[in-house]
């Protein structure tokens, strides 16, 4: 299933579904001015902007729960574009929920449930064009803009520090080690490619933990973006599984699967 573009989990994303979509939520409310919309708000208490201004501050604070934990994870996440409308799609819900339970309290004889029906439609009426509008200046205008950026590339020297090899931690599958030699597997395009590098695994520890690879055995270092299962053979060893049938599975002694299976 295809991914969405990296720049949608980018701080710059996050901070306008914080800031944007609540602002986009308050101007259509004040200039649409949709009758029923305005009629629920007004809660019979003259109190349209009141209860808008409170809703949108609810808003902002259901964005910041969501989209700072995935922005702070992006690394980690490499989220389909199914998986991207349920989440926004549980944001909407969530907003509801709680946008509901305060409608009832200012009504006060109202009740949960027939307000959370008026906040998912009002909801649902609203905040779909916004995330709409967002997807597309920021996944079709700006696709991966972000994906090369300096911090994203892990530089491989060999060990007399000569640069050998520049590639983004994405496309990393794994490491492995033979005899004085590291063999780099890395994905180009569809293709999956091998680089040998003169290095040991010590040499390279540090890089690859700053660059989010661990270490899964002692011959051995995996991304665990790539990882999809942890599982035993016939013989009862550990294999990690990709994300990508080119690539045979990955070992995975015992004293490191606790620390890989907590990363999956």
């Amino acid at each position: 299933m295809r991914k969405i573009p990296k720049s949608l989990l980018s701080v710059t994303v996050m901070l306008w579904h914080v800031l944007a979509m609540p602002v986009y939520f308050l101007g259509f409310i004040l200039f649409y001015k949709s009758a029923w919309m305005v009629r629920f708000l007004d809660a019979n208490r003259e109190m349209t902007i009141f209860n808008t201004l409170m809703l949108m501050c609810i808003l902002i604070g259901i964005m910041c729960a969501s989209r700072i934990p995935m922005t702070v994870y992006r690394n980690r996440l490499r989220l389909s574009w199914l998986q991207y409308t349920l989440w926004s799609f549980g944001e909407m819900v969530i907003f509801s929920a709680f946008a509901a339970l305060y409608m009832a309290l200012i009504y006060g004889n109202y009740g949960y449930f027939p307000a959370l029906a008026e906040c998912f439609r009002m909801n649902s009426s609203i905040l779909p064009f916004a995330y709409i509008i967002l997807a597309l200046i920021f996944a079709v205008i700006r696709p991966d803009e972000e994906d090369a950026k300096e911090e994203d590339l892990i530089r491989f020297t060999d060990n007399t520090g000569r640069l050998k090899l520049v590639i983004a931690h994405d496309v990393l599958l794994y490491i492995e080690a033979k005899e004085n030699y590291v063999t780099i597997l890395y994905l180009d395009g569809d293709k999956l490619k091998e680089y040998s590098l003169r290095q040991s695994m010590r040499g390279i520890e540090e890089l690859m933990e700053k660059h989010g690879i661990i270490r899964c055995q002692r011959s051995y270092f995996v991304n665990p973006r790539h990882v999809t299962v942890l599982r035993k053979d016939k013989e009862g060893f550990i294999q990690a599984e990709l994300d990508t049938h080119k690539s045979r599975p990955v070992p995975v002694s015992p004293k490191y699967y606790e620390q890989l299976s907590k990363m999956l």
